[in-house]
């Protein structure tokens, strides 16, 4: 029998070379907030959750419960600071979980101040491994809109494969306009199958 997911435990947070990498805790809203004020004009363009900026009650709100769903393993958000510090680089995670596979759909965002310097890629890498290693991974992608270079590039650099464009997939969430949208993914071998014919 599979073991239920909310009974599966594994590190709630983990260091690369720059970043602290871990669960959204109470109490990191007002940080959170900060950095999403900071970059709300590119968040807006590209993220279709950014309809309106947050107050820093909202982002205590949103931090609270993104830490309740990591506890019931139902998504897995991410808070990325510089090591060492509290100070918030950005957010990624694994969303749209399919334990049964397991499958994971990496997303990503930077601060402002941070973008250009790597963290993204340092960090979306590093979440694409902890899921291998710690979550048994056999299928992670990363989906972003044809039209964000910056955001395409990061999968590219990690490996991932282009695996799809999915023509006019989905309304801009500003504009309405019909958007394409970019599939790249990474697949791992099942031992359990990869001998078989």
């Amino acid at each position: 029998m599979d073991t239920p997911p909310i009974l599966r435990d594994f590190p709630h947070g983990f260091d690369t070379a720059r970043l602290t990498i871990r669960r959204p805790e109470p109490g990191d809203g007002a940080e959170a907030n900060a950095a999403i004020r900071e970059t709300w004009s590119d968040l807006a363009e590209w993220m279709p959750w950014a309809l309106r900026r947050p107050t820093v009650e909202e982002s205590e709100e949103f931090v609270r419960k993104a830490h309740a769903k990591f506890i019931e393993r139902e998504d897995l958000l991410f808070l990325l600071f510089l090591k060492g510090t509290k100070t918030l680089v950005g957010g990624s995670g694994l969303h749209r979980i399919d334990w049964k596979v397991p499958s994971f759909e990496i997303g990503y965002w930077c601060r402002e101040r941070f973008q250009r310097e790597g963290y993204i890629t340092e960090a979306a890498g590093a979440i694409a491994d902890f899921a291998v290693r710690e979550l048994g991974a056999r299928r992670l992608v990363i989906t972003c809109d044809a039209e964000n270079e910056r955001s395409a590039a990061i999968p590219r650099r990690i490996g991932f494969v282009e695996e799809a464009t999915l023509q006019n997939h989905r309304r801009h969430h500003v504009s309405g306009e019909l958007r394409d949208t970019l599939v790249f993914a990474r697949v791992i071998d099942d031992p359990r199958t990869s001998g078989r014919r």
